[in-house]
């Protein structure tokens, strides 16, 4: 017996507007335009906009319809209906059906992107095309996160008329993407923009009602809040730390905290160890890399105190799953790194070097590179940063694994399913951006994980949400270093976004 959820879409009122081009900063150049092949922020802080999930989240992560203008769960939690939007088109104008969601989860999602082949992968069933427009997923057993996953940045649909041939990777859409979104491509210009136009076909009434939306690649962030605060831009998704008040002062924007952001946000900086290298294997080195790290400087230097350190694997935003006080700042101990690397057998040369590391990582780190330089080199690990552009990044560590040390922001999401058990499972590790990056395999993990997933009751998820924590606290396959909060800003002549979103500009407008 299935039961409604939510019904359909409302139609805001169409009103007047004079043209209006919105210029949105992002840090990095997107490297392809194809968010369901990737868990990439450089990508979807572009991609998005140009297309849709089956459904919505609003700023407090609850479900909104998108895509599908209802839907209903069985009792028995393992069927999901969901109608679909009988006025939906691509951009190219043909209507988005069943069978484009059927094969987007099945043949794209479930194999390429990070969180959904981890999560949502093992449980998926299938899906069953019940007519054009209304499609079932069968689930192996209850999915307690499945609404929460179906946004546009967890699962955009692709069309497979256009990505349903070939290497998905290789798909010359990649680089001039067709979907359904509030905006269609125009240009790409790499390292320096995109340009987006608005889709007068859109199937929600009356929106978008930006007719352009620009995304310039400005990599520092600070010069990102100062072309606001000069009117060469008109949103930026992550405001510097340094910049708050500045901006503040200027009245040129308006600024709004956000806990929950696109791909879930609780987002934790999280130091990866390749398992692979010999050297690292040895879980006495991980925790003289963990003695030896004071978290502390990273929230005052770097993130001026909008964040704090990370205590356990699971950030504090999901407070139900948290383990409070699991990997607290008190493990900084230098006396004690340099105890654990003379047991290890790496002692100090005659530079007083004792190990030498590559430190692979987005450009957009360095402040963070800069300080693991300074505390691991004064125990006498020497790290040698390597700074690449987000596609570099991606082939290194997760493709060609030629790394010692990473660093990726990890977004846990509104539920540890979403974005943290990617990170763990061994199912995950290979050929999958932002996935299990440390290749760490333990089977007690992937059975708890298993068990967490399996079941909608939230005390026993739990108990087996810690289990896993006290688990990868004592492996060390990661150091969780600071759980970062984040401030959005828009021009103070603009109303209507929606940071929260990846589709962050479908309802932005003058005031």
């Amino acid at each position: 017996m299935l039961f409604p959820l939510l019904l359909a879409l409302s139609a805001p009122i169409a009103t007047a507007q004079q043209p209006l081009t919105v210029v949105s900063a992002v840090s990095a150049d997107p490297g392809h335009l194809n968010p369901a092949i990737t868990t990439g922020s450089p990508t979807h802080a572009v991609a998005d906009s140009l297309f849709n999930g089956l459904l919505a989240l609003d700023e407090k992560g609850d479900p909104r319809p998108d895509l599908a203008v209802r839907w209903s769960l069985s009792e028995d939690g393992q069927r999901a209906r969901f109608e679909l939007s009988k006025d939906a088109k691509w951009h190219d104008g043909r209507p988005v059906t069943a069978d484009d969601v059927k094969f987007t989860f099945e043949e794209v999602l479930v194999r390429h992107h990070a969180r959904t082949r981890a999560s949502l992968g093992p449980v998926l069933e299938g899906i069953d095309v019940i007519d054009p427009a209304t499609v079932e997923f069968r689930l192996k057993r209850p999915y307690p996160a499945l609404l929460q996953q179906l946004d546009v940045t967890e699962a955009p649909i692709l069309p497979r008329h256009v990505y349903g041939t070939g290497e998905i990777e290789r798909n010359a859409a990649n680089l001039r993407p067709v979907g359904s979104g509030p905006f269609r491509f125009e240009s790409y210009a790499k390292d320096d923009r995109v340009v987006l136009a608005r889709n007068t076909a859109y199937f929600k009434p009356g929106l978008p009602h930006i007719d352009r939306l620009v995304f310039r690649v400005i990599p520092d962030t600070a010069t990102q809040a100062q072309a606001l605060a000069a009117g060469e831009v008109d949103f930026v998704g992550r405001v510097a730390p340094s910049e708050i008040a500045r901006l503040q002062r200027s009245g040129k924007a308006t600024l709004t905290d956000v806990k929950f952001g696109p791909g879930g946000g609780n987002c934790i900086m999280t130091l990866g160890f390749n398992l692979d290298r010999p050297a690292l294997q040895v879980r006495e080195v991980r925790e003289a890399f963990a003695a030896a790290i004071d978290r502390r400087p990273f929230v005052e230097r770097i993130l001026l105190d909008h964040g704090r350190v990370a205590d356990a694997p699971i950030s504090s935003g999901i407070a139900w799953a948290h383990a409070a006080g699991l990997f607290p700042a008190s493990l900084y101990d230098p006396g004690r790194a340099k105890a654990l690397l003379d047991g290890a057998g790496l002692r100090p040369d005659a530079e007083g070097v004792r190990l030498t590391v590559e430190l692979v990582q987005f450009a957009t780190f360095g402040r963070y590179a800069d300080l693991l330089r300074d505390q691991l080199g004064a125990v006498g690990i020497r790290v040698r940063p390597r700074l690449l552009d987000p596609a570099a990044m991606v082939d290194a560590v997760f493709k060609q694994r030629n790394f010692d040390l990473t660093l990726v922001s990890y977004c846990n999401g509104a539920d540890p399913e979403i974005g943290v058990r990617r990170m763990y499972v061994s199912s995950n590790i290979g050929n999958i951006p932002f996935s299990n990056a440390a290749a760490y395999r333990d089977k007690e993990v992937d059975a708890l994980f298993a068990a967490a997933g399996g079941t909608a009751d939230r005390e026993r998820r739990a108990e087996a949400y810690r289990a896993i924590q006290r688990i990868v606290v004592r492996d060390l396959p990661y150091l969780w270093l600071v759980e970062t909060d984040f401030t959005a800003a828009w021009a103070s002549g603009l109303a209507g976004f929606a940071p929260w979103s990846g589709q962050f500009a479908e309802r932005a407008k003058r005031p």
